[in-house]
């Protein structure tokens, strides 16, 4: 898929890796519907991203039917759908016995609710709305990528409900693609490490430091613009599908 031809949903839109990614696909001549639930920020990435380019929708993604109607009012605005990035996520912290009380299952389900069955909302409407495309020369209709993390595979303490739901994410890639290859729609995900977003930069400097120097090479926390890279030449490259990239 040519990068000026995207029309894009990305949740979690107007900060972090998701503004990032709209920043790499409008700069590539794309334009992109940003869905989020801080309003308080969405101003700004609409204005520094245009608003011929760029528009905020508030969603939840766990709610199913706010999602599927969202993105109809997101795909008509758009003039189509071909682009659904995931980024909408929580950090879900915490020991499972934690000093006061084991954890309360409202956290380990809250965690699993946004950045799982958020994933799963917004890929299957998208889904159904790609799958009624034109398809190009590759008899593609539409690309879903989603955000897993490295904690789906290494998980540390106090990242059980965060490895679990990104575990689930990576597990439910494969399975999907599968399905919609009869409607010509890709499904791939992305586990990143640790990167500057504002769930990292809220840690103190000297935990940020440490986070950059347990890396082996390069020895420094991930740039969203090179998470935003990845995103776009999946896009691109329209061979890659069904696999989580770490």
């Amino acid at each position: 898929m040519n990068l000026k031809d995207i029309a894009a949903v990305v949740t979690g839109g107007v900060s972090g890796l998701g503004l990032a990614v709209a920043r790499r696909f409008v700069a590539s001549g794309g334009k992109v519907a940003l869905l989020d639930v801080n309003e308080d920020k969405a101003a700004s990435a609409v204005a520094e991203l245009g608003e011929d380019k760029a528009r905020f929708f508030r969603v939840d993604v766990t709610n199913e039917a706010d999602v599927i109607g969202v993105l109809a009012q997101a795909r008509e605005w758009l003039g189509g759908l071909n682009v659904a990035m995931n980024c909408a996520g929580i950090l879900g912290a915490g020991r499972v016995l934690g000093r006061e009380a084991p954890m309360p299952l409202e956290n380990f389900s809250r965690t699993v609710m946004v950045n799982l069955v958020g994933s799963f909302n917004v890929a299957k409407a998208a889904a159904d709305l790609m799958q009624h495309n034109d398809p190009n020369d590759d008899n593609e209709r539409g690309v879903i990528i989603n955000t897993a993390s490295i904690a789906a595979y290494e998980g540390q303490i106090g990242q059980a409900a965060y490895s679990a739901s990104k575990g689930g994410v990576v597990g439910m890639t494969l399975p999907m693609a599968r399905e919609f290859t009869r409607i010509g729609v890709r499904v791939m995900t992305i586990a990143p490490g640790v990167f500057h977003t504002p769930m990292v930069d809220i840690m103190p400097e000297q935990v940020q430091q440490a986070l950059g120097e347990s890396i082996p090479f390069p020895k420094r926390l991930g740039k969203p613009e090179e998470f935003a890279s990845l995103a776009a030449h999946i896009v691109e490259n329209s061979y890659f599908n069904g696999t989580t990239l770490r």
